[in-house]
């Protein structure tokens, strides 16, 4: 995927956070976004982490002073979605981010009411991750 693509796609997404998830939060409060990636460290993931945070900027974020990230590598090891997801849930991140299918899977498979953002999922209403794509139903919702 290209750089742009990727940071107007993410930017984008993260704008449209819901309305109601802003309204939550207290004024002192920094809003914290969890991810998931499917590499095992930001270096690998640099390409990607770079358009990410490049499209917080573009959306008004700045990282570290209106928005915190907490980011979990599972270094292939895709079984480890499942910890990481509980990880970050118990952690109360304020939305999730799901960079792969697996760990889309693993988020959809905790029952969260997080907001939940999956990026690239080839078959997200054949695998029941959502219900359509113009009306992906629950908390989960895609690029």
């Amino acid at each position: 995927m290209r750089r742009r693509t990727f940071i107007n796609l993410l930017g984008g997404a993260l704008a449209t956070w819901p309305l109601t998830a802003r309204a939550q939060q207290s004024s002192n409060k920094v809003p914290v976004v969890g991810v998931l990636w499917h590499a095992g460290n930001e270096k690998e993931e640099a390409v990607y982490l770079r358009a990410f945070r490049a499209g917080l900027r573009d959306a008004g974020q700045v990282e570290g002073q209106s928005i915190l990230l907490e980011q979990r590598f599972a270094n292939e090891q895709y079984e480890l979605f499942n910890s990481m997801a509980a990880d970050l849930i118990a952690r109360k991140v304020d939305i999730l981010v799901a960079v792969s299918p697996p760990a889309a899977m693993a988020v959809k498979r905790t029952g969260t009411p997080i907001p939940v953002v999956f990026i690239i999922h080839p078959d997200p209403v054949g695998s029941k991750l959502v219900d359509s794509l113009a009306h992906p139903g629950g908390n989960i919702t895609g690029l």
